[in-house]
């Protein structure tokens, strides 16, 4: 059936290779807020793109905490509810972006434009 014994079957590659959309480096200022506990959080978005973002946190939050974001720059902010995909200790966590709205849709398109070209 396949591999060598404790040889996954289908090894997940690593998340950048994962990425459908193109990833844009941005730096921005973001509020976290941890929709479980109402705990918020200040960081640097560093990567942006239309699924996601990458948070600079020292300490973040664990994988699959449901978040809410700001992401605010000189253009203005974005604002959508996320998911914690993953984490970097001492460095920040992945979010993937969930259920966002229309209007908040286009500031972020605006943004990808923009930093595509």
């Amino acid at each position: 059936m396949g591999g060598s014994p404790g040889t996954p079957s289908n090894p997940s590659p690593p998340y950048a290779e994962k990425r459908t959309v193109p990833r844009f480096a941005l730096f921005a200022d973001v509020e976290v807020l941890d929709l479980a506990t109402e705990a918020r959080m200040s960081g640097r978005v560093s990567e942006i793109s239309r699924k996601g973002c990458f948070v600079d946190l020292l300490n973040p939050l664990p994988k699959e905490t449901r978040v809410r974001l700001k992401v605010s720059r000189d253009l203005g902010s974005f604002a959508t509810k996320g998911r914690i995909i993953y984490t970097m200790e001492g460095m920040g966590m992945g979010v993937a972006f969930e259920d966002i709205p229309a209007d908040e849709l286009k500031i972020l398109d605006a943004w990808l434009v923009e930093l595509a070209g």
